[in-house]
């Protein structure tokens, strides 16, 4: 059920009056009245809030890249504008991308608290995101369970004892290289990169034609990405023939979509020898 915009001018006027909150500063009490502003916010606020804390999650809080999506259902959702969010009446926002880049701003000036999810580019950072947060909401105890999760999970990972190469394909035509969370995950796995340089990039068609990897991390295949734009390089028949060449692991979109805690799932498919089903 998706929350409207009537009688929402009122509640935008009334909130706009109150004092302004620190950026990142939660309320003196664990906040009760919690609501989501888009799909990555949405993972913590399942896993780590109460039910019944939960005012509003993203509209995308129960699509198929959405790790927690079937804790989810039922949950009122809400787009993310100024308007419709100050009508409920939230005491914590929570919010990785969703509202746009003045979100956090406006949302402080009337007087509502912002907890915005931080990056992370390695593990360390996805942990400490997770920490941060966790106690933002009031639930330490439950963030720490779940970095000790991922700790444990990690640990116990067998790594592919035959190093092969592999190349992380979407269908949107876009790969990682180094220095991202994506090559972390290969080499968690016992992988190596396929593409070396640092960051994201178009597939790269060209070494393609002359060197195939070993391994296509496929993700986003059945999933948000599921239909490629015509100039996607995903469509090139270059592209398309390393997932019949190499052997193909397909990746739950969900894992990766939003660099956090549950990308485990995806080292532990990548771990395993053969295709994960």
């Amino acid at each position: 059920m998706r929350i409207g915009l009537a009688t929402c001018l009122i509640g935008l006027l009334a909130a706009c009056s109150a004092p302004p909150v620190p950026q990142n500063v939660p309320p003196s009490s664990k906040p009760v009245r919690i609501v989501s502003l888009d799909y990555c916010a949405d993972q913590y606020v399942l896993a780590l809030a109460d039910r019944e804390n939960i005012l509003a999650l993203s509209t995308e809080s129960e699509d198929d890249f959405s790790y927690l999506r079937d804790k989810a259902e039922g949950i009122p959702q809400a787009l993310p504008r100024a308007e419709t969010i100050l009508a409920l009446k939230p005491d914590m926002i929570v919010r990785s991308f969703g509202g746009g880049p003045q979100a956090t701003s406006l949302f402080e000036r009337a007087g509502i608290p912002v907890l915005q999810i931080g990056w992370a580019g390695e593990f360390d950072g996805l942990k400490s995101v997770l920490l941060e947060v966790a106690d933002g909401l009031g639930a330490a105890q439950k963030g720490t369970a779940l970095a000790e999760s991922f700790d444990a999970r990690l640990a116990a990972i067998q790594k592919r004892a035959s190093s092969d190469e592999a190349l992380y394909m979407t269908p949107g035509g876009v790969t990682a290289g180094t220095g991202s969370l994506i090559d972390d995950m290969f080499k968690a796995a016992g992988l190596r990169n396929y593409e070396q340089a640092p960051g994201w990039h178009d597939l790269p068609l060209e070494r393609l034609v002359k060197e195939s990897p070993d391994v296509v991390a496929a993700a986003f295949y059945s999933s948000i990405h599921k239909t490629p734009g015509n100039w996607s390089s995903s469509r090139h028949p270059v592209a398309l023939a390393q997932l019949s060449k190499a052997e193909t692991i397909p990746l739950n979109g969900a894992w990766t979509a939003c660099g956090a805690w549950y990308l485990i799932d995806a080292i532990e498919a990548l771990s395993e020898t053969g295709k994960a089903s």
